[in-house]
């Protein structure tokens, strides 16, 4: 998968180009010849679509290109070294009354980049205006929060109950804006804040619909970092344009799916280098509410119907391994598996078990071979995003798959913009995308399963877009929030495993792998396997935000 962001991507509906690149604006071109001694940095990261050069932090369709780089977080969370905490906005935070309190400190000398200073006061703001504009709170912070407060450079955030585990949404997934700026602003869920003001370490430049670019902030409060000049974010179409402007060496950081990757990447230029890690699962989602999709019992079949060593092979040339039921990504959270959820998993591919599930439910085939009862056929529109060579390939296998087993799935590929509206207003039957992950695997189920992040269909969800409720899994990821003891949590994600397994909300297919490519001949310090800094796909926000602070040009 190239890129699914933490939400995805909600676009306004753009005319795209017919060509399957859009040609990068004069400005890029400029930046590109820049001298040796100031060289600019150029991301690879096709989306299918052109910008709309919109930078609201809480729209789902805008954060990924402001947070982290722009707009900053009270710390950082490194999913891939243990949750280790970097502080960033606020210089150090402590729990007391027993967990159900978190008190920041926020740093002093931060400005933002109009030159007024942040305080805690802007932090307070920020999450009260999350509370205020619930479409705002993609994460549902205020299902556990009870208040926040601020008084002198101390931010006090009260929960309900004991929740140390949601201080990975607190500190690293909210991003802080300026109390005086957004104070005024109307309706800050339609705001589209085309020229952002953050505390961040790069200041958005000029956007068109071909380009995104950025330049450093000079008054940055971290004086040695953010020390690219210029970074710039050329929309590409499709995988295949995107891929050679990277392979080429036009592009020094990119997040991208490659065929043959070490013949057409690596050994096209030298200092070409990859590293993908699995964080977490790219998914069918079956619309929960869609006749037929709403029994668990076929969506079990669905997911006995799928080879997932086939589609790993010939969508994703192996570099994303099969995914398991239980939604565990292996090897990075093999410890959290359960036994019993991956035992009554059983085989993930099983064409006996598929027959055997719907006849118990009543299902038998008709005179076309397809499953039905009632007279009603279980044919179902599966829909990814068109911009994606990899996961059409990967769907092609699915649905033919699929097909062979007795139901009839239609493959309709979409353009960006279409698919992500449709996904996110429940109006699709089955779709292939990815949520996110974080340190444990309960981020990611939380994610696709907690039903207060979901939406009624034709509102947008920002996770859970298959509208999965449970009031048995919704009590189940309250517990997680409410305990520090880790024979509990690891107990009340068996739970949740079994729930995946015995429901099938969603049917995880392949385990997702941070796509990230790079060339370190003209900056350094980017991360890899051996130094982990950050999760480096330019999908992960505020990480690449976080990596760009690091990143130093060569003399």
């Amino acid at each position: 998968m190239n890129r699914t962001f933490r939400a995805g991507l909600l676009a306004t509906a753009m005319t795209l180009a017919t060509s399957s690149f859009v040609a990068i604006s004069a400005g890029v071109v400029t930046a590109t010849a820049a001298s040796a001694a100031a060289p600019s940095l150029n991301l690879a990261n096709e989306q299918g679509m052109l910008w709309a050069c919109n930078f609201n932090p809480f729209n789902p369709s805008d954060y990924p290109y402001s947070v982290g780089l722009t707009y900053e977080t009270l710390d950082f969370v490194n999913t891939l070294q243990n949750a280790k905490v970097t502080p960033w906005l606020a210089s150090s935070y402590v729990w007391s009354n027993a967990n159900k309190t978190i008190t920041f400190t926020i740093r002093n000398g931060v400005k933002w980049t109009d030159g007024q200073p942040l305080t805690a006061a802007d932090v307070a703001y920020t999450f009260n205006l999350l509370k205020s504009n619930s479409a705002l709170d993609l994460n549902a912070l205020w299902s556990v929060l009870s208040s926040v407060s601020a008084s002198g450079d101390k931010v006090t955030v009260n929960f309900k109950t004991s929740a140390v585990p949601y201080f990975y949404y607190i500190a690293d997934q909210t991003p802080i804006v300026p109390q005086h700026i957004w104070s005024s602003i109307k309706n800050p869920v339609t705001f589209t804040d085309t020229n952002p003001v953050g505390s961040g370490g790069y200041i958005m430049n000029k956007c068109t619909p071909n380009n995104i670019q950025w330049k450093a902030n000079p008054s940055y409060w971290q004086p040695t970092m953010a020390k690219v000049a210029v970074v710039n974010e050329p929309a590409f179409l499709s995988n295949n344009t995107c891929n050679e402007y990277l392979a080429t060496g036009q592009s020094q950081w990119g997040s991208q799916f490659i065929p043959n990757i070490v013949s057409s990447y690596v050994n096209k230029k030298a200092g070409n280098s990859y590293w993908f890690a699995p964080v977490a699962n790219v998914s069918l989602f079956p619309n929960n509410t869609v006749p037929g999709l709403n029994d668990p019992k076929v969506r079990q079949a669905i997911s006995y119907g799928i080879n997932r060593s086939l589609v790993s092979k010939i969508g994703e040339y192996g570099y994303e391994p099969p995914a398991s039921q239980t939604g565990i990504v292996s090897p990075t959270f093999a410890a959290w598996k359960s036994s019993a959820a991956t035992a009554a998993a059983g085989t993930s591919y099983d064409t006996a078990k598929v027959a055997s599930i719907l006849k118990a439910d009543g299902y038998a085939k008709d005179s076309h071979g397809v499953w039905a009862k009632g007279g009603k056929e279980l044919a179902f529109t599966l829909t990814t995003n068109g911009g994606y060579s990899d996961w059409i390939a990967a769907m092609q296998v699915v649905s033919q798959q699929l097909n062979a087993e007795g139901f009839k799935i239609t493959l309709t590929p979409l353009a960006a913009t279409t698919f992500y509206a449709n996904l996110y207003a429940g109006k699709y039957q089955l779709a292939y995308n990815a949520e996110s992950g974080g340190p444990t695997p309960f981020y990611e189920l939380r994610q696709a399963l907690y039903s207060k992040n979901s939406a009624p269909i034709g509102t947008a969800a920002a996770s859970n877009w298959e509208r999965f409720n449970s009031a048995t899994v919704d009590a189940l990821i309250n517990s997680y929030g409410s305990t520090t003891s880790t024979a509990t949590q690891h107990s009340i994600l068996n739970k949740l495993q079994s729930a995946m397994v015995a429901q099938a909300p969603i049917i995880p297919v392949l385990e997702e792998v941070d796509w990230y490519q790079y060339n370190p001949t003209q900056f350094s310090n980017f991360p890899t396997a051996k130094n982990p800094y950050a999760q480096a796909g330019l999908y992960n926000e505020p990480d690449w935000g976080y990596v760009l602070d690091q990143l130093k040009p060569k003399a």
